[in-house]
């Protein structure tokens, strides 16, 4: 971007003081550049105004004569320079004042050009918002510009930006500094290739940048969001296909099974693979098969089957000579993974083990020994599979369940334990394509969009407080039918803060009073290792007829005598979560039910709330989720690596998204090493500051 990046004196570039220079460097404003992307929040649509016509608490723009103008100090403040016009038109008058707190406004010079600027008779345009004082209507910090007679009369209204301001930074100065760099970027270079911008209807992109700042109408406003949004998709696109390109250039291990394990392992499945379940194999394979790292993700509903999926790509590996990790976020997870992994496998034969951080000493140290001399094949774990005392011989596929929930640095160690092994990431949360394209632009996406037959709907129900009886009724005649029931709770402990029952006092309470002639169990994320193990054996065993629990149950539970699912407090927990829950019965043969307790006034919890009660479709709620709650809620910006956009929307500008990946993948098949296009490659390396991406490009 020519040289606007560098950090030259702004304070000489633009005309400003070295105080309003360290003001502006509050907001990280250091460069021509980073005035220029500093885009405004919103745009205030500003009527013209008569006087008599402008009312307290408006934005105006008002045209009109000078009739007085005086520059002073405060008596209470010296350090403090007042500016006022008294300005009228036809209809009344108004005062404007400006307020500066530098020695510059002190001297005579600054004064004599101001003097000069604003004589009385002057015709101004003046914007800014209303007040009411002692003197009458008043307008302070206003944008005030001399003009002549006709472009008086020829303005109407007026779009002004409004921007994040932090102390002692106003609109003004930012709008002024702004007008200012973009005189100075008058001639700036557009990175994308003149035919990108014809093929998709995008202006240049130094209109874009002067009319996101100040539009001359509402048409000119769009057009510039539009471009501006599409390049924040674009370069991210890029960016991920760039981070794809590279990793395919990595040398990998082709593992061609001979199939003979595989064809046994179909062979004693106690059940027949879904025609989802069986193409995302055959991806997964031929991805294996190749001499290049594969990079895939699994998304699967609730119940569709992704571990025998993830077992037949381990199985796979493992025929080739290679040894396999399988990591998941917590020790419940990763148990019930151990537990079915090992029923499947090890009667062919193969050695598997379980490494967490409740694996004792003695253990730990045999298993490490046996991976490391390859006696091992299998190793499933939670973030203890990432530790450097775990070494494999040769490490040929790594999986991550709900990989999610992973940081990104944590994923990366995993893939480091080998050289490029094959990479399969699983989630059973349905991710939105519009979010799915922005976190994992650069892999391979399977979905699993079937669930195997014999699975029955969940009848889901909203109740109230005034109804919760009607739940407790279900969850004893289900009990008394053998059946077994959660009841879920947002809390461990209760919050003096939150008005909310917490699963400690409510399982006493429903011990006690409830359900006193039934086993209630607890289950929380405080306890133990070993003792969340026992609350979930004792509730697989059918000793505990109901368990009461927060939130460490949305994954790696599978009881399927359980039939209730009753929420508390449902209103507090997104579509997806929800659907997660939900996801804990309906495991069996029996009719389950899923009871949500809210007596939440929002409208939005009410929407979200129905919208459960209508469908059971993981990936129909995670969109619905997406367009309820925004992309930050749904992940979790944080934990997820959402990158943060000024401009686009995730949720609005789903086509922009698909024409952005669309224009990355034409650049990247013309040359994706971008040494056609240097400007491309400098605005690619400019704009790659996401921590995600940073992070995971050290996987190249």
């Amino acid at each position: 971007m020519n040289n606007l990046s560098v950090k030259p004196n702004l304070q000489k570039m633009l005309g400003i003081t070295t105080t309003d220079a360290k003001k502006l460097a509050q907001l990280g404003l250091n460069t021509i550049t980073d005035l220029l992307y500093y885009f405004p929040t919103e745009h205030l649509s500003i009527l013209r105004t008569r006087i008599s016509e402008a009312h307290t608490g408006e934005y105006v723009t008002i045209a009109g004569k000078i009739v007085n103008h005086v520059i002073f100090n405060s008596r209470k403040k010296p350090e403090l320079t007042l500016q006022k016009w008294i300005i009228r038109d036809k209809t009344g008058r108004i005062t404007c004042t400006q307020f500066y707190n530098h020695s510059y406004y002190r001297s005579q010079q600054w004064r004599t050009e101001q003097y000069n600027l604003y004589n009385p008779g002057a015709i101004v345009l003046v914007t800014g918002k209303v007040k009411q004082d002692s003197y009458g209507l008043t307008i302070n910090n206003p944008t005030i510009k001399v003009v002549s007679l006709a472009d008086a009369k020829a303005s109407t209204n007026s779009i002004t930006p409004i921007y994040r301001l932090t102390k002692g930074v106003t609109n003004e100065l930012i709008r002024h500094c702004t007008e200012a760099a973009i005189a100075q970027a008058e001639v700036l270079l557009d990175p994308l290739p003149t035919k990108l911008r014809s093929r998709f209807e995008l202006i240049d992109l130094a209109e874009a940048i002067a009319h996101i700042h100040f539009p001359p109408n509402s048409d000119s406003l769009e057009k510039a969001r539009r471009r501006l949004a599409f390049d924040e998709f674009f370069y991210l696109q890029l960016g991920l296909l760039q981070r794809r390109y590279s990793l395919q250039q990595q040398p990998g291990y082709p593992l061609i099974a001979t199939r003979k394990l595989l064809d046994l392992f179909y062979q004693r499945l106690p059940f027949t693979l879904t025609q989802a379940q069986q193409r995302v194999i055959d991806e997964i394979l031929s991805d294996l098969e190749r001499s290049t790292p594969m990079n895939r993700l699994v998304q699967g509903d609730v119940g569709a089957g992704k571990t025998v999926v993830a077992a037949v790509a381990m199985l796979a590996a493992i025929e080739s000579g290679y040894q396999v990790a399988l990591m998941a976020p917590t020790e419940v997870l990763a148990q019930q993974h151990f537990r079915k992994i090992s029923a499947w496998l090890e009667p062919l034969g193969i050695s598997i083990a379980l490494l967490t951080g409740s694996t004792s000493t003695r253990e730990r140290r045999c298993i490490l020994q046996e991976l490391e001399s390859g006696k091992l094949s299998l190793l499933v774990g939670t973030h203890a599979l990432i530790q450097n005392p775990v070494k494999f011989k040769h490490l040929g596929l790594a999986v991550i369940d709900e990989q999610h929930r992973f940081g990104v640095s944590q994923r990366i160690r995993l893939s480091q334990k080998g050289i490029t092994p094959h990479l399969l990431t699983m989630t059973a949360t349905p991710i939105p394509r519009t979010l799915a394209l922005t976190l994992h632009g650069d892999l391979d996406i399977s979905l699993l969009d079937e669930l195997p037959p014999g699975r029955q709907p969940i009848e889901t129900k909203l109740l109230t407080e005034r109804t919760r009886n009607k739940a407790y009724h279900l969850i004893d005649r289900e009990v008394e039918r053998g059946r077994q029931a959660y009841i879920i709770l947002p809390l461990v402990e209760t919050s003096e803060k939150l008005d909310l029952k917490a699963a400690i006092e409510e399982h006493q309470h429903l011990s006690e009073n409830v359900f006193p002639h039934h086993q209630v169990g607890l289950l929380h994320g405080r306890m133990s290792a070993a003792q969340k193990e026992t609350a979930i054996a004792r509730f697989r065993n059918q000793q505990t007829k109901i368990l009461v629990s927060t939130t460490v149950i949305e994954v790696g539970v599978d009881v399927p005598n359980a039939t209730v699912m009753l929420i508390e407090h449902a209103e507090r927990f997104g579509l997806s979560q929800l659907h997660q829950l939900r996801g804990r019965v309906g495991r069996g043969t029996h009719k389950s039910y899923c009871l949500l307790v809210s007596d939440s006034r929002s409208e939005d919890a009410k929407t979200r709330l129905k919208v459960m009660e209508t469908s059971q479709d993981g990936f129909f709620l995670a969109e619905m989720d997406l367009r309820l709650r925004g992309p930050g809620q749904v992940l979790g910006t944080k934990q997820a690596g959402l990158p943060e956009f000024a401009l686009a929307d995730l949720v609005k500008d789903q086509a922009l998204l698909e024409q952005a990946r669309k224009a990355a993948q034409l650049v990247m098949r013309k040359d994706p090493t971008l040494n056609r296009w240097p400007e491309l490659w400098q605005e690619l390396s400019r704009r790659q500051r996401f921590d995600e991406l940073d992070a995971l490009a050290t996987l190249n």
